[in-house]
Protein backbone atom coordinates (compact mmCIF):
# COMPACT_ATOMS: atom_id res chain seq x y z
CA UNK A 1 0.00 0.00 0.00
CA UNK A 2 1.48 3.51 -1.19
CA UNK A 3 2.81 5.15 2.16
CA UNK A 4 0.64 8.64 1.67
CA UNK A 5 -2.40 6.02 2.77
CA UNK A 6 -0.58 5.88 6.37
CA UNK A 7 -0.79 10.27 6.55
CA UNK A 8 -4.13 10.35 6.62
CA UNK A 9 -7.16 9.25 9.11
CA UNK A 10 -9.26 8.10 7.04
CA UNK A 11 -7.42 5.07 4.50
CA UNK A 12 -10.86 4.07 2.52
CA UNK A 13 -11.60 7.31 1.81
CA UNK A 14 -8.26 8.05 0.28
CA UNK A 15 -8.44 4.46 -1.23
CA UNK A 16 -11.60 5.57 -3.16
CA UNK A 17 -10.03 9.14 -4.28
CA UNK A 18 -7.23 6.91 -5.55
CA UNK A 19 -9.56 4.45 -7.66
CA UNK A 20 -11.58 7.37 -8.55
CA UNK A 21 -8.97 9.55 -10.23
CA UNK A 22 -7.30 6.00 -11.99
CA UNK A 23 -10.40 5.48 -13.36
CA UNK A 24 -10.76 8.59 -14.65
CA UNK A 25 -7.18 9.26 -16.52
CA UNK A 26 -7.70 6.32 -18.32
CA UNK A 27 -8.32 5.85 -21.93
CA UNK A 28 -10.79 3.42 -21.53
CA UNK A 29 -12.99 1.01 -19.33
CA UNK A 30 -10.34 -1.33 -16.76
CA UNK A 31 -10.39 -4.74 -14.92
CA UNK A 32 -10.76 -4.75 -11.79
CA UNK A 33 -7.37 -6.47 -11.84
CA UNK A 34 -4.93 -3.70 -13.15
CA UNK A 35 -7.12 -0.88 -10.29
CA UNK A 36 -5.95 -3.45 -7.49
CA UNK A 37 -2.42 -3.42 -9.23
CA UNK A 38 -1.44 -0.35 -10.69
CA UNK A 39 -2.62 1.31 -7.11
CA UNK A 40 -1.21 -1.34 -4.97
CA UNK A 41 -4.40 -2.30 -3.07
CA UNK A 42 -5.89 -5.78 -2.05
CA UNK A 43 -7.75 -7.60 -4.44
CA UNK A 44 -10.16 -7.55 -2.31
CA UNK A 45 -10.64 -4.20 -1.08
CA UNK A 46 -10.68 -3.31 -4.64
CA UNK A 47 -13.68 -5.15 -5.13
CA UNK A 48 -15.36 -3.92 -2.22
CA UNK A 49 -14.62 -0.06 -2.91
CA UNK A 50 -15.41 -0.68 -6.79
CA UNK A 51 -19.10 -2.08 -5.80
CA UNK A 52 -19.47 0.75 -3.39
CA UNK A 53 -18.74 3.47 -6.17
CA UNK A 54 -20.90 1.31 -8.68
CA UNK A 55 -23.93 1.80 -6.31
CA UNK A 56 -23.75 5.18 -5.53
CA UNK A 57 -23.21 5.76 -9.48
CA UNK A 58 -19.57 7.17 -9.21
CA UNK A 59 -18.37 4.29 -11.44
CA UNK A 60 -20.02 1.85 -13.94
CA UNK A 61 -19.59 -2.01 -14.14
CA UNK A 62 -19.19 -3.33 -17.54
CA UNK A 63 -19.82 -6.61 -17.07
CA UNK A 64 -19.71 -8.52 -20.11
CA UNK A 65 -16.22 -6.85 -20.53
CA UNK A 66 -15.68 -7.31 -16.62
CA UNK A 67 -14.54 -3.70 -16.57
CA UNK A 68 -14.94 -0.45 -15.12
CA UNK A 69 -15.69 3.10 -15.70
CA UNK A 70 -16.68 6.44 -14.62
CA UNK A 71 -20.06 6.65 -13.98
CA UNK A 72 -22.69 9.27 -14.46
CA UNK A 73 -22.08 10.79 -10.63
CA UNK A 74 -18.83 11.38 -11.38
CA UNK A 75 -20.02 13.26 -14.53
CA UNK A 76 -22.33 15.54 -12.41
CA UNK A 77 -19.10 16.54 -10.30
CA UNK A 78 -17.09 17.38 -12.83
CA UNK A 79 -19.80 19.70 -14.68
CA UNK A 80 -20.95 21.10 -11.44
CA UNK A 81 -17.52 22.23 -11.36
CA UNK A 82 -17.34 23.44 -14.73
CA UNK A 83 -20.40 25.72 -13.88
CA UNK A 84 -19.34 26.63 -10.31
CA UNK A 85 -15.74 27.88 -11.24
CA UNK A 86 -16.79 30.48 -14.18
CA UNK A 87 -19.51 31.52 -12.25
CA UNK A 88 -17.61 32.68 -8.74
CA UNK A 89 -15.20 34.10 -11.01
CA UNK A 90 -18.35 36.07 -12.91
CA UNK A 91 -20.63 36.37 -10.17
CA UNK A 92 -18.49 37.87 -7.19
CA UNK A 93 -18.07 41.49 -8.01
CA UNK A 94 -21.85 41.96 -9.24
CA UNK A 95 -22.80 40.40 -6.09
CA UNK A 96 -20.24 42.67 -3.87
CA UNK A 97 -21.72 45.27 -5.80
CA UNK A 98 -25.33 44.90 -4.61
CA UNK A 99 -24.34 43.96 -0.84
CA UNK A 100 -22.61 47.24 -0.78
CA UNK A 101 -25.31 49.33 -1.89
CA UNK A 102 -27.98 47.12 -0.17
CA UNK A 103 -26.10 46.50 2.96
CA UNK A 104 -27.92 43.29 3.03
CA UNK A 105 -26.11 39.82 2.56
CA UNK A 106 -26.52 38.34 -1.53
CA UNK A 107 -26.16 34.61 -2.49
CA UNK A 108 -25.10 33.17 -5.93
CA UNK A 109 -26.90 29.53 -5.58
CA UNK A 110 -27.48 26.69 -8.27
CA UNK A 111 -29.22 24.05 -8.95
CA UNK A 112 -28.19 20.35 -8.80
CA UNK A 113 -30.88 17.69 -9.19
CA UNK A 114 -33.41 18.72 -6.23
CA UNK A 115 -31.13 20.96 -4.20
CA UNK A 116 -29.65 24.15 -4.64
CA UNK A 117 -25.92 24.44 -3.41
CA UNK A 118 -24.69 28.12 -2.57
CA UNK A 119 -21.75 29.28 -4.18
CA UNK A 120 -21.00 32.52 -2.89
CA UNK A 121 -22.13 34.19 -0.12
CA UNK A 122 -21.62 38.17 0.41
CA UNK A 123 -22.52 38.91 4.15
CA UNK A 124 -24.06 42.07 5.12
CA UNK A 125 -21.96 44.22 7.39
CA UNK A 126 -22.75 43.72 10.92
CA UNK A 127 -25.18 40.32 9.51
CA UNK A 128 -25.50 37.22 12.07
CA UNK A 129 -24.56 34.50 10.26
CA UNK A 130 -27.14 32.58 7.91
CA UNK A 131 -27.22 28.45 7.29
CA UNK A 132 -27.03 29.86 3.95
CA UNK A 133 -23.17 29.89 3.80
CA UNK A 134 -21.20 29.04 0.55
CA UNK A 135 -21.31 25.18 -0.26
CA UNK A 136 -24.12 24.27 2.16
CA UNK A 137 -27.01 22.30 0.01
CA UNK A 138 -30.68 22.53 0.71
CA UNK A 139 -33.64 21.57 -1.17
CA UNK A 140 -34.59 23.89 -4.05
CA UNK A 141 -38.10 24.35 -3.63
CA UNK A 142 -38.03 25.30 0.06
CA UNK A 143 -35.61 28.66 -0.95
CA UNK A 144 -35.89 31.59 -2.73
CA UNK A 145 -33.16 30.65 -4.81
CA UNK A 146 -34.23 27.43 -5.58
CA UNK A 147 -37.57 28.49 -6.64
CA UNK A 148 -36.49 31.41 -8.60
CA UNK A 149 -34.43 28.38 -10.88
CA UNK A 150 -37.29 25.93 -10.70
CA UNK A 151 -40.11 28.97 -11.80
CA UNK A 152 -38.12 28.77 -15.34
CA UNK A 153 -38.63 25.21 -16.01
CA UNK A 154 -41.60 23.82 -17.81
CA UNK A 155 -43.57 21.23 -16.70
CA UNK A 156 -42.28 18.26 -18.12
CA UNK A 157 -38.63 19.80 -16.99
CA UNK A 158 -40.12 19.97 -13.39
CA UNK A 159 -42.09 16.85 -13.30
CA UNK A 160 -38.67 15.13 -13.93
CA UNK A 161 -37.34 16.39 -11.02
CA UNK A 162 -40.47 15.97 -9.06
CA UNK A 163 -42.52 12.98 -10.53
CA UNK A 164 -46.05 14.38 -8.76
CA UNK A 165 -44.98 18.53 -7.87
CA UNK A 166 -48.49 19.49 -6.98
CA UNK A 167 -48.01 17.23 -3.73
CA UNK A 168 -44.43 18.88 -3.16
CA UNK A 169 -44.75 21.82 -0.61
CA UNK A 170 -42.75 24.19 1.02
CA UNK A 171 -41.22 23.44 4.70
CA UNK A 172 -44.11 25.51 6.23
CA UNK A 173 -46.95 22.88 7.42
CA UNK A 174 -49.76 23.13 5.18
CA UNK A 175 -47.84 25.71 3.16
CA UNK A 176 -48.87 25.60 -0.71
CA UNK A 177 -48.20 23.15 -3.29
CA UNK A 178 -45.04 23.84 -5.40
CA UNK A 179 -46.94 24.23 -8.82
CA UNK A 180 -49.18 26.71 -7.05
CA UNK A 181 -46.12 28.82 -5.51
CA UNK A 182 -44.36 28.83 -9.04
CA UNK A 183 -47.21 30.46 -11.07
CA UNK A 184 -47.25 32.96 -8.40
CA UNK A 185 -43.70 33.34 -8.52
CA UNK A 186 -44.08 34.11 -12.02
CA UNK A 187 -46.89 36.05 -12.27
CA UNK A 188 -44.46 38.45 -9.31
CA UNK A 189 -41.72 37.88 -11.37
CA UNK A 190 -39.31 36.91 -8.57
CA UNK A 191 -39.21 34.42 -5.87
CA UNK A 192 -38.82 34.66 -2.58
CA UNK A 193 -39.01 32.56 1.09
CA UNK A 194 -40.01 34.23 4.57
CA UNK A 195 -38.84 32.62 7.68
CA UNK A 196 -38.54 29.03 6.12
CA UNK A 197 -35.05 29.08 5.71
CA UNK A 198 -33.76 31.42 8.80
CA UNK A 199 -35.93 32.15 11.36
CA UNK A 200 -36.26 36.05 11.54
CA UNK A 201 -35.03 36.44 8.03
CA UNK A 202 -36.63 36.60 4.46
CA UNK A 203 -35.18 36.82 0.82
CA UNK A 204 -36.52 37.60 -2.55
CA UNK A 205 -34.23 35.80 -5.95
CA UNK A 206 -34.35 36.44 -9.57
CA UNK A 207 -32.58 33.77 -11.76
CA UNK A 208 -29.17 33.93 -13.77
CA UNK A 209 -29.90 32.82 -17.52
CA UNK A 210 -27.51 31.35 -20.22
CA UNK A 211 -27.53 32.25 -23.99
CA UNK A 212 -30.15 29.37 -24.36
CA UNK A 213 -32.54 30.97 -21.87
CA UNK A 214 -31.96 28.44 -19.00
CA UNK A 215 -31.45 28.94 -15.51
CA UNK A 216 -28.06 28.30 -14.16
CA UNK A 217 -27.87 30.25 -10.80
CA UNK A 218 -29.70 32.60 -9.12
CA UNK A 219 -29.20 35.76 -7.12
CA UNK A 220 -30.65 36.17 -3.70
CA UNK A 221 -30.79 38.81 -1.41
CA UNK A 222 -31.75 37.96 2.59
CA UNK A 223 -32.76 40.85 4.71
CA UNK A 224 -33.62 40.38 8.57
CA UNK A 225 -37.58 40.50 9.01
CA UNK A 226 -39.01 44.52 11.14
CA UNK A 227 -39.41 43.97 14.53
CA UNK A 228 -42.92 45.23 16.02
CA UNK A 229 -41.24 48.08 18.07
CA UNK A 230 -39.64 48.92 14.60
CA UNK A 231 -40.63 52.02 13.16
CA UNK A 232 -38.68 52.00 9.79
CA UNK A 233 -37.78 48.73 8.93
CA UNK A 234 -38.63 45.96 6.18
CA UNK A 235 -42.25 44.60 6.56
CA UNK A 236 -42.65 41.73 4.65
CA UNK A 237 -41.90 40.69 1.05
CA UNK A 238 -43.58 43.40 -0.59
CA UNK A 239 -41.79 45.85 1.51
CA UNK A 240 -38.09 43.70 0.59
CA UNK A 241 -39.36 43.39 -3.48
CA UNK A 242 -40.29 46.82 -3.45
CA UNK A 243 -37.31 48.30 -2.31
CA UNK A 244 -34.62 46.18 -3.83
CA UNK A 245 -35.88 43.94 -6.58
CA UNK A 246 -34.72 46.16 -9.26
CA UNK A 247 -31.51 45.71 -7.82
CA UNK A 248 -31.45 42.47 -7.39
CA UNK A 249 -32.68 41.94 -10.96
CA UNK A 250 -29.33 44.03 -12.11
CA UNK A 251 -27.10 42.39 -10.84
CA UNK A 252 -28.69 38.95 -12.24
CA UNK A 253 -28.74 40.80 -15.49
CA UNK A 254 -25.22 41.63 -15.48
CA UNK A 255 -24.04 38.14 -14.56
CA UNK A 256 -26.06 36.36 -17.22
CA UNK A 257 -24.76 39.49 -20.04
CA UNK A 258 -20.95 37.87 -18.54
CA UNK A 259 -22.08 34.66 -18.98
CA UNK A 260 -23.45 35.79 -22.71
CA UNK A 261 -26.82 34.77 -21.95
CA UNK A 262 -30.01 36.97 -21.54
CA UNK A 263 -31.61 38.80 -18.58
CA UNK A 264 -34.00 37.08 -16.74
CA UNK A 265 -37.58 36.85 -18.02
CA UNK A 266 -40.40 34.28 -16.09
CA UNK A 267 -40.45 32.04 -19.17
CA UNK A 268 -41.10 28.86 -17.18
CA UNK A 269 -44.31 27.76 -19.40
CA UNK A 270 -47.05 25.58 -18.78
CA UNK A 271 -46.34 23.51 -22.27
CA UNK A 272 -45.00 19.54 -21.51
Amino acid sequence: MPASYSRVQVPAAAQVLSILRYLGTQAGPVGATAVARDLMLPRSTTYHLLAALVADGFAVHLPEERKYALGATAHELGTGYARQAPLQRIGRFPLRKLVARTRLTGHLAVLQGTDVIYVIEERAPNQLPLVTDAGIRLPAHRTASGRAMLAQMTDAQLRALYPEPETVRSVRAGGQALTALLHQIRDRGYAWEENEVTEGFSSIAVPVLDRTGHAVASVTLTAPNASPVDSGGLRGIDDLAAQWLPDVSKCAAEISRRLGGQSGTWQGAQQG
